[in-house]
């Protein structure tokens, strides 16, 4: 009796741990794991100034962490790339603020305003000048920066917040041009448009077209939606929604090649100025070969030398003709990212400029690594030019070309 008693008794014990295990495994069914395993994202509010981030700018120009020393660490929060993204973001407006008040006070330029015309309503653009920029009559440069989040008086964010100021902004060349007797003019080629908050309109209808769109595109364009969203929620429970925002383009500065084709005709030809120089990075370079081709006549009887760092430009998808090819040879050096020392020659990919080496791999830092070689190849340049002026008063284009030797 005793011991049926027990087996009853353990079978029950056995039953009870069975219906227990069934209730957990079903409750564990109706858990999301993924779900369980989101974040929730921080709200995307960050601070305006340099302060609000406890950073500064050292005696060495480097961005540091006012109580600690220590330098701008991108993974602020782990596994929340959106958010640290967001956050760096913020920070590049501050510094692009930060870097416009140097060109003001510590380099003495004075902003003027894109279009020269513009109306106190529609959307404007700037640049900075030397107070002698248009009446130097000896020489001006010209800088010309990249395509991107960079602003007038930048080559790479990037370097600015993990580098130094000097590697990243133009104010080295500045201020060398300025010891040097040249008059400045910095481009601004990537404000092209006034950012503002898109008004949600309730009383918008789909257009007429809408029904008629076929069923495949529709799905396409349905799946495109699914995925952002899907995107947005796979690794945050409450993604914080942004603000729809929308772009007004500045009249004849919509675009980095509008931008320096309305600089030049309304300020750099206007200028004084006997010899004109430039310094053009990356898409910059493309740029101004687009200028070239709009106002070839005028960038060869006043433009004596073009540094180009890393330019992207292509003198056969641009449609350059033979003339301006020939000019750009003699004219042009194109410093570009390699491994090789600074100022080696580099096999050249088109048969339009010369190209040496940077000394550097990498592509943000050519402008800085080439900065005292460009110097002196303005000045043999200039040298040249006036030697040529002086013994003939013609001039040939053998006796100017740049020769590989003095690069």
């Amino acid at each position: 009796m005793g011991g049926g008693f027990c087996v009853l008794i353990e079978y029950l014990f056995i039953y009870l741990i069975v219906c227990i295990l069934i209730c957990f495994l079903d409750l564990l069914s109706r858990i999301d794991l993924d779900e369980l395993m989101k974040k929730d994202e921080p709200p995307l509010n960050f601070p305006e100034t340099l302060d609000g981030f406890e950073l500064a700018f050292n005696e060495h120009g480097q961005l540091r962490h006012i109580h600690t020393g220590e330098p701008f660490v991108f993974n602020y929060k782990e596994d929340l790339h959106r958010w640290n993204q967001k956050r760096y973001e913020a920070l590049g407006e501050i510094i692009t603020k930060y870097v416009y008040e140097l060109l003001e006070n510590d380099c003495n330029l004075k902003k003027e305003i894109l279009p020269v015309d513009s109306t106190v309503d529609e959307p404007k653009s700037f640049i900075y000048m030397s107070e002698d920029a248009l009446t130097n009559p000896e020489k001006i440069m010209v800088l010309i920066q990249g395509s991107g989040v960079v602003r007038a008086g930048q080559w790479a964010r990037r370097l600015i917040i993990n580098e130094d100021l000097n590697s990243g902004t133009q104010i080295p060349f500045i201020n060398r041009a300025k010891e040097e007797g040249y008059g400045v003019i910095v481009l601004n080629p990537n404000e092209n448009s006034l950012e503002v908050e898109k008004v949600p309109d309730s009383a918008k209808k789909p257009s007429p077209d809408a029904s008629d769109e076929p069923a495949e595109k529709r799905e396409r364009k349905e799946e495109r939606e699914n995925k952002k969203k899907k995107d947005f929620y796979e690794k945050y429970r409450n993604p914080q929604k942004e603000r729809e925002m929308e772009h007004i383009p500045i009249r004849e500065n919509s675009t980095p090649e509008e931008h320096t084709l309305y600089v030049w005709d309304h300020f750099i030809s206007k200028s004084l100025a006997k010899n004109i120089f430039i310094v053009a990075h990356s898409y910059g370079g493309l740029s101004f070969v687009n200028l070239m081709i709009q106002r070839e006549a005028e960038v060869k009887n006043h433009v004596r030398a073009v540094a180009m760092t890393d330019s992207v430009h292509n003198v056969w998808h641009q449609e350059a003709n033979k003339s301006i090819r020939d000019w750009l040879r003699e004219h042009c050096c194109n410093w570009v990212s390699s491994p090789e020392p600074l100022d080696t020659l580099v096999d050249p990919m088109l048969n339009d400029c010369p190209r040496v080496s940077a000394g550097t791999e990498k592509h943000e830092l050519t402008s800085w690594k080439s900065f005292h070689s460009i110097f002196k190849f303005f000045r043999d340049a200039l040298k040249n030019h006036e030697d040529e002026s002086s013994s003939s008063p013609v001039t040939t284009r053998s006796s100017h070309r740049i020769k590989n030797e003095d690069l």
